[in-house]
């Protein structure tokens, strides 16, 4: 009985209610359904006393109070009871004492703050069988958001209570004339909680009947509140005749249903898309990736084509005459521009209501009391979506986009400026894990059929804040692109390097103002400024709220882009025996996202070079990059910055393989990649360098690229990577097959394409007179050769002498992949059929007799520089 009462108190219900509730009915929801609909109104406790409140929501109601600050910038006071299982304890009212440095010991009142996205919250929904209403005046019945949708995704107890509190006061059919003239007012719940076609009208309608006027005093009343409307509760800096802004329940009731509509509209553009993803996808005659609707997102598709289920016969990259399908990729758009406006349209709507002490006249009632039911729809159904659309990985496409993520980034402005709502910004978002269970269970009372109760698993994910961070990286990086080539700044040789990088990036604004930059440069120019300035201004108003420790330590958990790969840097991730195997594959992970891209200097420093003079760089493509020195190219700067916004967030990194990248950083268009060998090929944990330069023709052509790991042009690891350091691709152009799409294609699509189609399993299959040979002794015998020369050159070699700018990267890599290199060695040693190692496999012969081919000698040798690099890290 005690647990069933308690479950009903964390739903709302006062202590009477729940015994009285409890005693009549023994299902627990079929006693919160009769508290809901008022029948245990006038319960009273044991000594005959009123119980009006339940002391659960009362505590939660002050903890909320401790978001906001009076007036005068004091906090408000808090009782003493810190019952944990009441509330969630964001803020900690006991911070760390903090030294500013002046002697004078400061107290950080948020030291506390629950950062951690590890939290785990379980959660009862309820899904019922909505009623319908038919409004005054029509003829068409609309569906009433339930109790179940209003608390839907809600995983905290106290702020379980306030919804469920606002939503039964708003249900009740009448209320007393708070003139106490004796008279009931009238009012319908349908009025508050119809679902309409559109939001705008939701707001018509509910402006027309938001107040009432009593029969018998014919006072006017707000029928959310009850209250007089002479008597506006808060404080208004400004009268406002518009009757939505009398208080602060009608904020939390439009703002959750708002959500909900909003989130509804968000949900079915989601799903349409999907649908015509996959009828498109049924229709296609080819396999292709799907890339989510976003053009830059890279995808596979354009390299080979796939005439079937089965494997190719031409090999990688040799698909015959095959043209890229770019039939209704303008009826896309144009139906994605319609999605965005009617999303915007919507956003722009909503985010009137929302909580605003600087709108234009000056605040109203609600800006000044926001209701708790307002910070908890905003942060369940608003972060949704918030969260869905700042993943988007293409910041591109995102610019193209701006009629939607520009009102997106309004929303964030505006809640970041209220101290109510700002901790927002930086709390993990709870989204969902899965679901444990549903059960079905017969409804009881006035609402016919059945309920479904599903306990929902919720998982926390990256603040609003920490996803604007990854949107951040991609607008420096692009803004970096729009610059062009910068001639070599001199520099002071006091200067260090990172000092270098900041003078560098100090210019970058100046620099990109300078040019005459085309419509659709200016337009990504403004869309990344406009991020960086909303991000500036969130974490102004944090400042402002919480402090600036709060701020710094929230800046030490966002995302960055590694500014030096130092060897002292890798070392801060440290592995020894007793690290688990799981534990070891979380660390590499974390250390290959931190280290993935870097700018750096990729010049030969020279004292015979003048300064008007390009330098030379240790690169392949030398000579064509100082013909570009100095050159400005619009439509080239542009798609390279496209391409660096992308890559900057985008290079896949994991266990089994990463990508890495150093681009200079004067000359972006001067790349140099190291790719890891996909683990369970012949390539594994192989260390694969790539010179890439964006030529002058960028990205109206593809970029040159030289495979480097050669072993001084002796070794043709793969059909596709000749000994000379041609790269076999379509897509690169260098064989015939679906290429190159101007303004489509992307580097990042085809360094993916190397590692994941080049850098295969069985890459005998590559040449297309062997495509059907699986599994034959011939690919076999390949695959072993192939395995020989990578521990040679691409583990050993590059080991021995790792080449820049990939030093620390190297060494780091097999560092903390020793022991399971280690192990791979043993077992390729065991598979190896002792045959003389050949540069170029293709003139392996079946008949070739085993010979002594040194490949247990360079695993000795190599396992000793292993068990070196981890004495070293100790």
């Amino acid at each position: 009985m005690d647990g069933e009462i308690s479950q009903l108190m964390e739903m709302g219900a006062t202590l009477a209610q729940a015994k009285a509730a409890l005693k009549q009915y023994k299902d627990v929801m079929e006693a919160a359904e009769a508290i809901f609909e008022g029948r245990f109104d006038n319960a009273k406790d044991d000594d005959g006393d009123v119980d009006m409140e339940s002391s659960k929501p009362i505590k939660a109601v002050k903890r909320q109070a401790s978001e906001s600050e009076d007036e005068d910038g004091s906090a408000d006071e808090m009782e003493e009871d810190d019952d944990e299982d009441d509330f969630v304890d964001y803020d900690s009212d006991f911070g760390e004492t903090i030294d500013k440095g002046n002697g004078v010991p400061d107290v950080d009142p948020y030291a506390g703050i629950f950062y951690s996205k590890e939290r785990r919250e379980e959660v009862i929904e309820i899904e019922e069988e909505p009623e319908l209403y038919t409004p005054t005046g029509t003829n068409t019945p609309l569906k009433l958001l339930t109790q179940g949708q209003w608390m839907k995704g809600c995983p905290e107890k106290g702020e379980q209570g306030f919804l469920f509190g606002l939503y039964s006061q708003l249900s009740e059919p009448d209320f007393n004339c708070p003139h106490d003239c004796g008279a009931k007012i009238q009012r319908t719940r349908g009025d508050f909680f119809a679902l309409h076609s559109d939001f705008l009208s939701y707001i018509k309608r509910l402006r027309s009947v938001a107040r009432g006027k009593c029969t018998r005093c014919h006072s006017e009343v707000c029928l959310a509140c009850r209250e007089p409307i002479g008597a506006e509760k808060g404080r208004a800096t400004s009268s406002s005749s518009d009757p939505l802004f009398h208080c602060s329940d009608l904020q939390g009731l439009i703002l959750g249903v708002g959500l909900t509509m909003l989130e509804q509209v968000f949900q079915d553009q989601k799903e349409e898309t999907a649908d015509s993803g996959e009828q498109s996808s049924r229709n296609s005659k080819r396999r292709k990736t799907d890339s989510g609707g976003d053009d830059d997102v890279p995808s596979v598709s354009g390299i080979f084509s796939m005439s079937s289920s089965k494997k190719s016969k031409g090999g990688i990259g040799y698909a015959g005459d095959q043209k890229e399908d770019n039939s209704g990729q303008i009826e896309a758009q144009n139906a994605q521009r319609s999605k965005d406006e009617k999303l915007g349209k919507f956003l722009g709507a909503l985010r009137v209501f929302l909580p605003n002490l600087h709108r234009a006249g000056g605040g109203q009632s609600s800006d000044y009391l926001v209701h708790p039911t307002a910070l908890v729809h905003v942060r369940r159904r608003f972060n949704h979506v918030c969260s869905t659309l700042l993943r988007n990985d293409s910041l591109t496409d995102m610019s193209d986009r701006s009629v939607l993520y520009f009102e997106l980034l309004n929303w964030l402005e505006t809640i970041s400026n209220h101290e109510a709502l700002a901790s927002m910004m930086a709390m993990p978002i709870m989204v969902v894990a899965s679901i444990k269970s549903v059960n079905t269970v017969k409804s009881s009372g006035q609402q016919k059929g059945t309920i479904r109760e599903r306990t929902i698993i919720y998982e926390g994910s990256s603040s609003p804040r920490e996803l604007l961070e990854g949107l951040a990286i991609q607008a420096r990086a692009a803004m970096k692109g729009l610059e062009g080539n910068k001639p070599q700044e001199t520099v002071s040789e006091e200067l260090t390097e990172e000092q270098k990088r900041m003078t560098v990036e100090a210019n970058a604004k100046e620099a990109v103002q300078a040019q005459n930059l085309s419509d659709e440069s200016q337009k990504l120019l403004n869309f990344c400024r406009r991020i960086l300035g909303t991000i500036k201004a969130i974490d102004r108003s944090l400042r402002e709220v919480k402090g600036d420790a709060f701020v710094d330590r929230l800046h030490s958990s966002l995302p960055k882009i590694s500014t030096t790969s130092s060897e002292s840097d890798s070392k801060a991730y440290r592995i020894d025996s007793a690290t688990s195997d799981e534990m070891t594959r979380k660390i590499y992970t974390d250390w290959s996202m931190s280290a993935r891209f870097e700018y750096c200097d990729l010049s030969i420093p020279s004292a015979t070079i003048s300064e008007d003079e390009p330098p030379h760089y240790k690169f392949f493509f030398d000579a064509e990059a100082r013909t570009l020195a100095n050159s400005d190219i619009p439509k080239r700067s542009l798609a390279i910055a496209k391409e660096l916004a992308i890559l900057t967030t985008n290079l896949p990194v994991a266990w089994d393989s990463s990508i890495f990248l150093r681009v200079d950083e004067t000359r972006v268009d001067i790349i140099k990649a190291l790719i890891i060998g996909p683990e369970g090929t012949p390539y594994q944990n192989g260390c694969f360098l790539f010179d890439i330069f964006l030529g002058p023709s960028y990205n109206q052509s593809p970029p040159n690229v030289k495979y480097m790991t050669t072993n001084g042009g002796k070794y043709r690891f793969n059909p596709n990577l000749y000994a000379d350091g041609k790269v076999c691709l379509s897509l690169l152009g260098t064989w015939s097959g679906p290429g190159w799409i101007s303004g489509k294609s992307t580097l990042l699509q085809v360094l993916i394409s190397i590692q994941s189609m080049i850098l295969c399993e069985e890459p005998y299959l590559n040449e297309p007179g062997w495509a059907s040979s699986a599994g034959t002794p011939q690919s076999k015998a390949y695959s072993a050769n192939v395995r020989r020369m990578t521990v040679k050159t691409a583990m050993l070699g590059n080991l021995k002498a790792p080449p820049e700018p990939f030093r620390d990267i190297i060494r780091t890599h097999f560092r903390l992949k020793a022991k399971s290199v280690s192990a791979q060695l043993d077992d390729w040693v065991r598979k190896d059929d002792g045959k003389q190692t050949v540069g170029d496999g293709g003139s392996l012969s079946r008949d070739s007799g085993t010979v002594n081919n040194g490949l247990p000698k360079d695993v000795e040798e190599l396992k000793g520089h292993l068990q070196k690099l981890q004495e070293s890290a100790k």
